[in-house]
C-alpha cells in the first residue's frame, strides 16, 4: 500500500492525534471508550485518524480501533525525523549522565 511518509509522520507527532494513539498502546479500544477517555467525539476520533487507517496504520473493526504495532515500528525505524529525534535525545542524554 502507498502512502505519503511525510503526512503520517506528521499525523503521528501531531498531539491532536499522538492522544488517541496513546490509547490505543495498550491494545484496540470501541470508538466509545477512546472517546470517554481523551474527551474527544467519536465522528473527530475517526477524522482524525482517517489518513492512519488510509495507510493502514490503524486499523477499525466495526466501532473498534487498533494499531498495527509491527507496521508502525517498522515505520518508526525507517523515519529520518523521528531517527533525528531519538539520536539527538541519545546525545543529550550521554552528556547530562
Amino acid at each position: 500500500m502507498s502512502y505519503d511518509k511525510a503526512k503520517i509522520a506528521e499525523d503521528l507527532f501531531n498531539p491532536d492525534i499522538s492522544i488517541i494513539m496513546a490509547e490505543l498502546e495498550s491494545g484496540p479500544k470501541e470508538s466509545s471508550v477512546l472517546s470517554v477517555n481523551t474527551g474527544i467525539s467519536e465522528s473527530e476520533i475517526k477524522t482524525r485518524l482517517h489518513n492512519l487507517i488510509d495507510a493502514g496504520f490503524v486499523t477499525v473493526s466495526g466501532a473498534s480501533y487498533g494499531v498495527d504495532s509491527e507496521k508502525l515500528a517498522k515505520f518508526m525505524e525507517n523515519d529520518e525525523n523521528y531517527k533525528g529525534v531519538v539520536d539527538g535525545l541519545t546525545e543529550l542524554d550521554s552528556y547530562l549522565n
